[in-house]
């Protein structure tokens, strides 16, 4: 069976009737009317609107409507189904992206949950090591004679108040019996010629004795009179921070400390034995023990726990 833009063309020939006058009687575009003909199906539109210019087409030549339809069919039916087949494809796609759209907004919005907890549980720890620190640091007083006690003081010594030391040579004469006769007036001249000396001085401010400068002669010559001094210099622990972090240092097995450090801080601590680190951020601290860099603690962003410096 020849097509049908075939078959129309061959009906309107034989009448004598040109493309326009086909299109003026049918109302349809030219070029619809020549894509028609030609079988060229791509240029018409909708399979329902190509259908209804068939008819057209096909009354104003005189054929029987639906024998063009069924011609229709056979020439234009493997076109519209693959034309069909190709909707379907673009509709499956266009729901696939929708559904990959969705999914994407889907993590996006669980990886914006992901760190906002994040950031609400970092700010939580930062603040309760905050508020550890505050309860458990001991004033800058009290921790600087903790970690720096003085080396060699020396007491001054009591000296004996005047009154007390004369009190038994007073109550001496009052506990002796009392002689009668010539011995009675004997006690009694002693009495009173000892009275002056007994009588309290009055109270002064005395100097602590200063001791006798150091000879070369005698048994105790070249043999110095001071205390012992310290054996064992300080620690002193110098940290600097590149990055951010926090620091918990315990020192001489003491309570710990805590400390934050911004980028280009600096912090120092003293002790005598051993410092022992805890630091948040491993590889964003730089260490010194007594003017002696110390080798990196760990990658940055780490957590270093227990560091033990010793001498």
């Amino acid at each position: 069976m020849e097509s049908i833009g075939e078959f129309f063309k061959q009906v309107r020939e034989t009448k004598g009737l040109t493309v326009d006058e086909v299109a003026s009687k049918t109302r349809i575009r030219t070029d619809f009317v020549k894509a028609l003909e030609e079988g060229n199906f791509a240029k018409l539109p909708d399979q329902v609107f190509a259908r209804g210019f068939v008819r057209s087409y096909a009354r104003s030549l005189g054929l029987d409507e639906e024998d063009a339809i069924h011609r229709f069919i056979q020439s234009a039916g493997a076109f519209y189904e693959k034309q069909d087949e190709r909707e379907r494809l673009k509709a499956r796609q266009a729901e696939e992206e929708r559904k990959r759209q969705a999914n994407r907004k889907a993590v996006a919005i669980a990886i914006g949950i992901a760190i906002l907890t994040l950031v609400v549980l970092l700010s939580r720890e930062q603040s309760s090591l905050l508020v550890r620190r505050t309860a458990t640091e001991p004033p800058p007083a009290a921790a600087k004679r903790a970690t720096t006690p003085e080396v060699g003081t020396q007491e001054a010594p009591v000296r004996p108040d005047p009154e007390t030391a004369v009190a038994p040579a007073k109550a001496k004469p009052a506990e002796a019996p009392t002689p009668s006769g010539p011995q009675k007036t004997e006690t009694s001249a002693a009495r009173g010629a000892a009275a002056p000396a007994v009588a309290p001085a009055p109270p002064q401010q005395s100097a602590p004795p200063v001791p006798p400068p150091l000879s070369s002669d005698g048994p105790l010559g070249g043999i110095s009179l001071e205390g012992p001094a310290s054996t064992e210099e300080q620690l002193v622990l110098d940290l600097e921070a590149t990055e951010l972090s926090w620091v918990v240092i315990q020192i001489d097995g003491g309570s710990p400390q805590e400390a934050l450090l911004r980028p280009g801080e600096k912090a120092r601590w003293k002790g005598q034995d051993q410092f022992v680190l805890t630091l948040g951020n491993a590889g964003g601290v730089k260490a010194q023990l007594n003017g002696t860099p110390q080798k990196a603690f760990g990658p940055s962003g780490k957590v270093a726990r227990d560091i033990l410096l010793k001498r």
